[in-house]
């Protein structure tokens, strides 16, 4: 799958950084990584990312500086801000400069990625059209086809389909299905997502291949590629 989004990850932490551009690129986004405030406002002045991580402690200009001027030169792409702080204080002051959202550290990679997706429909970019296979969804008219043929989804169904077909080959999880389809407040068991994957096997498989949903013994599912 070619990167449909680009992410510039200013960060000045190696290991932060390593995790957030190994994580980004299993979900489908292309990722380039700036370690200072100066090397990231240039990285966006070159070639604008689709989106823009960006810490607000770093060794030079600090993240609301780089926000800022950011803001001032025109740039308008979403900006998720992050922090080793949560306070109300600091939150406001992210959002004053030009940030869309703001994550405090420590963090859930999968909340991450939720608010990235967030940022993306309210930017109108997000990629509209998921595909594994002859499997199709559409995520703005929420229309699902197999080989061609219409597939009649609960709307359960669709977003736990959505959320797989969204990182093709990438194994989820339980908890991480929990956390993507039913929120962070949803408290179940197994057998609920096994139940939907379940009945999604039936709508999409034909019966004569492997079925599209795989199940990995002992860690969860992924859509195959």
């Amino acid at each position: 799958m070619a990167p449909t989004q680009r992410v510039l990850v200013v960060e000045d932490d190696p290991a932060i950084a390593r995790l957030l551009e190994v994580e980004l690129s299993e979900a489908g986004y292309g990722v380039e990584l700036a370690a200072t405030g100066a090397a990231g406002l240039a990285a966006i002045e070159k070639d604008e990312p689709s989106v823009v991580v960006l810490d607000v402690r770093l060794p030079d200009i600090d993240g609301l500086s780089v926000c800022r001027q950011a803001r001032r030169s025109g740039h308008g792409m979403p900006i998720l801000m992050l922090t080793a702080l949560d306070r109300v204080g600091d939150r406001v002051l992210g959002l004053d400069a030009g940030a869309d959202d703001y994550l405090a550290k420590p963090f859930a990679i999968e909340e991450l990625l939720a608010r990235l997706r967030a940022l993306a429909r309210r930017a109108g970019t997000e990629r509209r059209v998921l595909e594994a296979g002859s499997l199709r969804l559409d995520t703005d008219t929420r229309g699902v086809t197999a080989d061609g043929r219409p597939i009649e989804l609960t709307a359960r169904e669709f977003d736990l389909l959505a959320f797989l077909m969204d990182a093709p080959g990438r194994v989820f999880t339980r908890d991480q299905i929990y956390e993507g389809v039913w929120g962070y407040s949803y408290l179940g068991n197994s057998k609920v997502i096994d139940f939907f994957v379940s009945a999604l096997r039936r709508k999409l498989d034909d019966g004569g291949s492997p079925s599209v949903i795989r199940t990995v013994r002992g860690v969860g599912y992924t859509i195959r590629t």
